[in-house]
């Protein structure tokens, strides 16, 4: 759990991931994540009531501080690119919201994505059905492996 009197940029972990991020750092984070890689002028034009290039300057480097974003020189600019991938920020911060606000349960968010979204396709329905059973093979494995450990000790 995210101590909130920590005063480093990192989870107890280390990780970047799953350091809360402000409104303009998500938009900022989700520009990068789109471009790739964006100039602060570039990421300060993406922005939706974009603030002053100072302040964009400063929420990249605040980023880059919080282990989000590094960054490269090239010519008098610097170029910010994400230091995660997308899919490894999309689940650290999924982490966040199922522990914050459905205590831990993936069953409780699943549940109440599923109550809240359109009905889902018959494809979709058959991925997340093979998705569920792939689910049980690891578990059962993991199981049958933690009790041959178990016992050999």
């Amino acid at each position: 759990m995210i101590n909130p009197f920590r005063h480093s940029r990192h989870d107890e972990s280390g990780s970047p991931g799953t350091h809360r991020l402000s409104r303009r750092e998500r938009q900022i984070m989700e520009i990068l994540f789109r471009e790739g890689r964006a100039s602060a002028a570039e990421v300060q034009a993406a922005l939706p009531d974009p603030p002053g290039y100072s302040a964009v300057r400063a929420l990249l480097r605040i980023l880059e501080e919080k282990g989000h974003l590094t960054h490269v020189r090239e010519g008098q600019r610097y170029v910010f690119l994400p230091t995660l991938a997308q899919q490894s920020a999309a689940r650290s911060a999924l982490q966040q919201v199922v522990q914050t606000f459905f205590s831990g349960s993936v069953e409780r968010a699943v549940t109440t994505l599923l109550s809240e979204a359109d009905p889902l396709s018959d494809d979709e329905l058959e991925r997340l059905s093979g998705l569920i059973a792939q689910a049980k093979q690891d578990a059962a494995a993991e199981s049958a492996e933690r009790k041959d450990t178990e016992e050999a000790e």
